[in-house]
């Protein structure tokens, strides 16, 4: 058994044919984790003894002969801005440095149902606000494909982890792109599902109209193994659909998948994306068609827009969902013992209630989170709320009545998921505009609520005329509820070569 040529489905085989116990598994992710992560940062915290009781639970299990569930005993990573019941999180902020969660989130819960073990949670940036992972109040998180750049962000320890072999998978949360991007920089499976098809129950929440949970994977199979597990209607989340995924999404048939038409949207194909990223999306599209399926050339021509709005929404919803991080309650006492911990009278350490709040905020928070905060209160203030968010949602209208108009045409569409590959580790820091710029393919997605998957392109000899070997993703855009669309493509794609008649 070697940790890189694990997937779920390959897990799951070993370990209902006793090839391998869990908790061999469990310990040899452990001992990698620990040698490795040492460079890369993907990891804030670990879970060994959790980790380990739940691969004996696992193993147990298998000695009585009992059904193993597909994802039972598999060692997955989880995103630090999702509760586990017991465990610190932190959403990559100092203001939530000591919170301990007093229940599991909803997807959490899915997955503890099926026998996951849970390594560990991975670094983000602070509360998912950030393209690059450099956001973080804790450690700065490395492509597992060149240390010098970045892994992409918000999810870039999970991707990271996923990438580096550090976990068979890892949970993410994607409010402009935060799973698509750094699985296209780290060349991982990336699936942002349709908004309200996964629980946001027990999620961090940065922009609550845009957050969703999906599984970060090394393969769209695995994927969409995770999708299934954590999917559903929740009654305390009550944006998710009461829509039940089939086998279709498990097991894709070549000849519905022959059926498709992919649009190819102009306004995704402009100047200012690289010419490495251009010609392997490209050879992704060469790869598709000698599936059988057609593609057609479309227009979504309020895309130039979204950024904007976005970056007017987001904000706004910011501002509000921050409002109730005080920095009281979780935070740790700094060397001035200023911020106070949850024992200490609030009013031993500042003037007033008001200066404490001043106080432990601004130490609390980081600069990117501060911006947003500070913008999305401007856009909502009397006077501007007009000018400024009502118009950004019109705007988001727009784009999504774009997309509404697309898909009369063409079932899927294919997209870059980013303008260029992993950039370097502090480039791009300075200036937040070209930050922003990274998610310009991705973030459209969110605001029509839409299902969004990028999937690594496979490697031949024409990367050998590249600039650099980095990985790059291309993103495929479905329908509605239509995972299986995406993820059908996906599996066909991955598989060609050896598919019969391909």
């Amino acid at each position: 058994m070697h940790l890189h040529d694990l997937t779920i489905k390959k897990f799951h085989e070993g370990l209902a044919k006793k090839e391998f116990k869990a908790l061999e598994v469990a310990e040899s992710y452990f001992n990698y984790i620990e040698d490795k992560d040492r460079e890369i940062h993907a990891y804030l915290s670990l879970s060994k003894d959790t980790a380990f009781k739940q691969a004996e639970e696992a193993d147990l299990k298998v000695a009585r002969g009992e059904e193993l569930p597909m994802l039972a005993g598999a060692p997955i990573a989880i995103k630090d801005n999702m509760l586990v019941e017991g465990e610190i999180t932190t959403a990559g902020s100092k203001i939530l440095e000591n919170y301990v969660a007093a229940y599991d989130a909803t997807a959490i819960k899915k997955l503890r149902e099926v026998g996951v073990i849970f390594l560990g949670k991975t670094n983000l940036d602070e509360f998912a606000m950030g393209a690059s992972t450099e956001n973080s109040a804790f450690k700065i998180t490395k492509n597992p494909h060149d240390h010098t750049r970045v892994p992409g962000g918000s999810s870039g320890g999970s991707t990271a982890a996923v990438a580096a072999h550090m976990a068979l998978a890892a949970l993410g949360s994607d409010t402009g792109g935060s799973i698509r991007q750094p699985a296209s920089f780290c060349g991982v499976v990336g699936l942002k599902p349709t908004y309200g098809a996964v629980s946001r129950f027990g999620l961090i929440a940065m922009a609550s109209s845009l957050d969703q949970i999906g599984p970060i994977a090394k393969t769209v199979e695995d994927a969409a193994i995770i999708f299934k597990a954590i999917h559903g209607r929740d009654r305390y989340d009550s944006t998710t659909g009461h829509i039940s995924y089939g086998d279709e999404i498990l097991s894709p048939k070549l000849e519905d998948i022959k059926k498709l038409t992919i649009g190819l949207p102009e306004e995704y194909f402009i100047p200012g994306l690289e010419t490495d990223v251009l010609k392997e999306v490209e050879k992704a599209i060469e790869a598709l068609k000698s599936l059988g399926i057609n593609f057609k050339k479309i227009n979504l021509p309020h895309t130039k827009y979204a950024l904007s709005s976005y970056y007017i929404i987001v904000p706004a919803e910011v501002s509000a969902n921050l409002a109730r991080f005080e920095g009281i309650r979780y935070s740790r006492t700094d060397k001035n013992n200023f911020r106070v911990g949850p024992r200490t009278s609030p009013r031993s350490s500042a003037p007033s209630l008001l200066d404490l709040y001043f106080k432990n905020r601004s130490e609390g928070l980081g600069p990117e989170a501060k911006r947003r905060i500070i913008l999305g209160t401007f856009v909502l203030s009397s006077g501007y709320y007009d000018a400024y968010y009502a118009k950004a949602q019109k705007v988001r209208r727009l784009i999504k009545n774009d997309f509404d108009k697309a898909f009369k045409e063409v079932d899927v569409i294919l997209t870059p998921v980013a303008p260029t590959r992993a950039f370097k580790i502090g480039e791009k820091t300075d200036d937040p505009l070209q930050m922003y710029l990274s998610d310009i393919f991705t973030i459209p997605v969110n605001l029509a609520g839409l299902p969004g998957i990028s999937i690594p392109v496979k490697p031949t000899t024409h990367n050998q005329q590249l600039t650099t070997n980095l990985p790059v993703g291309f993103q495929l855009i479905g329908r509605h509820w239509r995972e299986a669309d995406i993820l059908g493509i996906g599996r066909f794609y991955e598989r060609i070569g050896a598919v019969e008649g391909i």
